[in-house]
């Protein structure tokens, strides 16, 4: 019994220091992989306390490890693989360090499709933007998630999380339909596993903790690919939000930073001791002057501020120039593509992060890619400054790659003209003749995307409510040559501004949540005002899709003219008018001045009344009145 019970405390003992010996990998990003890509390398960043150690080596097909790269930290380990004729399947990865071995099964999988055969949005689509968390509510069950950082749903406060989810999206998808547009923009969907702090919360999803992750708040990896299959069943496309730029505090990267050289200007952390708070420290926080960028007498200074300060202390920058960094990212972005499907990417901040960085990204993903599309968020208000960003800009210093930029001058100058009269000069639709003037600047018009309002800036109606204002702007943003983007609740008279909080322009949609009073995504939960609207913006919708029209035709805009501001497209021997009165005055448009592009018609359709219209004779306009006309 003795001897019985010395060798079993023996075996015990055995088996403990083997646990205890054992080489410890907590993660490996990507999780998988996919066999077939043009680029047959792939980065594996491997977690693990001491991994840093640990030689690698595959017997896998047609599989070799190119690299293996130690980081400053000893707990992270960068494996680089030559995937060059490798088939789907498991691959085995052996560690070694000293006498200890692991072997974990790295799974390759096969794709859905070829490159090439994925289509990303373009100018004949409608983008609608919305945010999960304050659209719908369709589980319950994940309004509370045990082990996620200390956070509250609380929706009387704007700026903490409401609950809403990727179900509750779902569960809309028919109202899309109803409406009209043909995609849909989520702000990110990332895991934000950040603590609330102060009233303040990431809500909106810019702080990513996890790139492989959605936040369970939202739902899973597998209810965001169903989500994504039944969008493309109705007929809708979904892009993805994306930030290279900068992270969430409490990404593992910066409590064990891989190398000194990961983030931008992190010494400071030093001297907060590891916490996000700046004060006295050496913190240096990003100017939000995108110019120095494109600047050609740009300080040093004014250049470091921009790309390498910080957007907030919450939000660590990353560092494109680390070639590993860039690689993590884009992999990240191609993994997303192969694994749920999206059809698109929108990319936060983008020239806050290195130039030449992310124009391997895009150069990447096209060679990858080619009939895909990535918007770049581009936050200056000057025609010549988008225009620099755009794919084979011919006024850039290299070429970004990137096929659709955002149009911020139409944002600033429709948002100016909506409160003023329409003079013979600058003001009112003046200012968006002024703007489009310089459309020969961009290689692309078409694939600018074009919006009134979004998620970081007032609402278009502010705290009222004027619908003449709204139509206007409304009819040439899905009129003009542009891609345009929407965002959510505008179509049933949701307004805000940011004043007080950035949440008070994020209201709920409502009827997205359980207990709401008020349910705007039927016609009987709508007032007679909110149904006009939502009829208005469903009936140019509807007669936008497949209209060859507004999406190939050619553009001629008229200098406004008495306060009347027209803009035509033309495309195979028909035609489409915007008529715009810009002034509070009713008006007298004279045909003849426009009988180039009305020619010897003497009828038309107003799409917006859907009614017939005589061109032979003057047109009468109301104060503020929109016309679209088909013929």
């Amino acid at each position: 019994m003795k001897r019985t019970l010395v060798t079993a405390a023996i075996t015990i003992l055995a088996i403990m220091q083997t646990t205890a010996a054992a080489i410890n990998i907590t993660r490996i990003d990507p999780t998988d992989w996919y066999a077939g890509m043009k680029n047959p390398q792939l980065q594996l960043m491997v977690y693990g306390e001491g991994i840093a150690q640990a030689n690698v080596t595959t017997d896998y097909p047609s599989a070799a490890i190119d690299s293996v790269v130690r980081l400053d930290s000893p707990n992270y380990l960068l494996v680089y693989l030559n995937l060059n004729g490798a088939q789907p399947g498991e691959m085995n990865l052996r560690f070694t360090i000293g006498k200890k071995k692991r072997d974990v099964k790295y799974v390759l999988k096969r794709r859905e499709k070829a490159g090439a055969q994925r289509t990303g949005f373009s100018n004949a689509d409608v983008l609608y933007m919305l945010m999960p968390d304050r659209f719908a509510s369709g589980n319950a069950d994940n309004d509370q998630i045990k082990g996620m950082r200390t956070y509250v749903n609380d929706r009387t406060q704007p700026s903490l999380r409401h609950g809403g989810d990727l179900e509750g999206i779902r569960q809309h998808l028919d109202y899309f339909n109803q409406l009209g547009v043909t995609a849909l923009w989520f702000t990110p969907v990332l895991e934000n596993n950040s603590p609330d702090n102060n009233g303040f919360s990431t809500y909106h999803g810019y702080a990513t903790t996890d790139y492989y992750k959605v936040d369970p708040r939202f739902g899973t990896n597998e209810e965001y690919k169903r989500l994504i299959e039944e969008a493309h069943q109705h007929g809708l496309k979904v892009v993805m939000d994306m930030i290279f730029n900068h992270c969430g505090f409490e990404h593992p990267w910066v409590a064990d930073q891989p190398s000194a050289d990961w983030f931008n200007l992190p010494e400071w952390l030093k001297e907060s001791n590891g916490t996000s708070n700046p004060t006295g420290t050496s913190f240096l926080q990003t100017s939000y002057k995108l110019t120095p960028v494109v600047d050609p007498y740009a300080s040093q200074v004014d250049l470091k501020e921009t790309v390498q300060g910080w957007f907030v202390p919450t939000m660590p920058d990353l560092n494109q120039r680390n070639t590993h960094v860039m690689t993590y990212l884009i992999q990240n972005s191609i993994w997303w593509i192969e694994t749920v499907g999206i059809d698109g990417i929108r990319m936060d901040t983008y020239p806050y992060a290195d130039e030449e960085g992310m124009a391997r990204w895009m150069k990447i993903l096209d060679q990858e890619y080619p009939n895909f599309n990535t918007v770049g968020e581009t936050w200056v208000t000057e025609p010549a400054y988008t225009a620099t960003w755009q794919k084979d800009s011919k006024i850039a210093k290299r070429n970004s790659y990137l096929k659709t930029v955002m149009d911020f001058s139409f944002y600033d100058k429709i948002n100016q003209a909506k409160d003023e009269e329409t003079d013979p000069w600058w003001k009112g639709f003046n200012r968006i003749y002024n703007s489009l003037v310089y459309d020969y600047l961009y290689p692309n018009p078409a694939s600018v995307m074009a919006f009134i309002e979004n998620h970081d800036t007032d609402r278009f109606l502010g705290n009222g409510t004027d619908t003449l204002a709204l139509k206007q702007a409304l009819a040439l943003l899905l009129t003009i040559n542009r891609t345009p983007q929407l965002y959510y609740g505008t179509e049933v008279l949701m307004n805000g501004t940011k004043e007080v909080t950035d949440g008070n322009v994020r209201k709920d949609f409502p009827g997205g949540f359980p207990g709401d009073k008020k349910n705007c995504f039927t016609a009987e939960g709508r007032t007679k005002a909110e149904n006009d609207m939502f009829d208005w913006c469903s009936r140019i919708l509807h007669w936008r899709q497949g209209n060859d029209v507004v999406t190939k035709g050619k553009q001629i805009q008229f200098i406004p003219y008495n306060g009347i501001y027209v803009v035509a497209r033309q495309y195979a021997g028909r035609t489409v008018m915007t008529i715009i009165n810009g002034t509070k005055q009713a008006a007298e448009m004279d045909v003849k001045r426009y009988a180039e592009v009305i020619g010897s018609t003497t009828t038309a359709r107003d799409i917006t009344a859907n009614r017939s219209v005589r061109l032979d004779k003057s047109i009468r306009l109301r104060p503020r009145q929109t016309m679209v006309l088909d013929f």
